[in-house]
């Protein structure tokens, strides 16, 4: 009777202790700038695991782009949430969010190399296969993840969810390495119909393996259940709103993408 309850208490030992674990990390770009990063995985998963950089909304690197890295490393990724904003700050307010935004993008090649700073932090970790490597953004970090993969960033996938389209860097023809997938609101008020289809001819035009996925009637901001208390908040807020049914259709469609690019 004993052996059978110390074997039951090992076992039950052995699920608590296999699970997503999460760390912070500090480190810094090549300009010097302090940095934090977010990384999780599962304790569970043995051997070599792709890597996903997880880049945040305009907000920052908050609650929520911690709780996606968290997602992927369920499903067994190893997921660095970076932080493109120096110091891990981050805000509810829409006027310091957009000024962080602005600041962080005013020079295109500094910001290429805050994402390299978080994808060579990610390579570095214990196990993480460094040629399987992917990259999803959300709002600001959607057009990141997309700027990324125009430039020819050594990834295999890039998702963008409710990410801006627009660049100031487009794509050259040969140049993208990566696998696109852009899952797109098309009631998203912050991306013009223009916008998406000069992306889609610039994607053409570039000779890219690109996947576009309108949802209709969602929202900019459709996978975050905090968008609509946002959008409603005491400092005002922009025109986002959660939606349940594209938030899991979206990530069920990066899950076979990912399946496909990676695994």
């Amino acid at each position: 009777m004993r052996s059978l309850l110390a074997l039951v208490l090992l076992c039950s030992a052995s699920l608590v202790q296999a699970a997503v674990q999460t760390r912070e990390i500090r480190y810094q770009d090549d300009d010097g700038n302090p940095l934090i990063g977010y990384y999780a995985y599962d304790d569970a998963v043995e051997g070599d695991r792709p890597g996903i950089v997880v880049v945040h909304e305009w907000w920052g690197l908050n609650d929520y782009a911690k709780r996606r890295a968290r997602d992927l490393a369920a499903l067994g990724y190893h997921a660095l949430a970076i932080d493109m904003y120096g110091k891990g700050k981050h805000t509810e307010h829409p006027q310091d969010a957009q000024a962080f935004m602005a600041e962080a993008m005013k020079d295109p090649e500094a910001a290429a190399r805050r994402f390299d700073a978080g994808l060579k932090l990610l390579k570095e970790q214990p196990n993480t296969n460094q040629h399987e490597l992917g990259a999803v953004g959300y709002c600001f970090g959607g057009k990141v993840v997309l700027d990324a993969a125009r430039r020819g960033e050594k990834l295999d996938a890039v998702v963008s969810f409710h990410g801006a389209l627009a660049t100031q860097t487009p794509a050259k023809p040969g140049v993208i390495r990566a696998k696109i997938l852009v899952e797109h609101g098309e009631a998203d008020s912050m991306v013009t119909p223009e916008q998406v289809m000069a992306f889609k001819k610039e994607m053409h035009d570039a000779g890219a393996d690109m996947k576009f996925v309108g949802i209709p009637g969602a929202k900019h901001g459709f996978t975050n259940p905090d968008a609509d208390r946002l959008s409603h908040g005491e400092h005002g807020g922009p025109d986002i709103g959660y939606d349940k049914a594209a938030d899991e259709s979206s990530w069920k469609d990066m899950q076979v993408f990912f399946k496909k690019a990676l695994d």
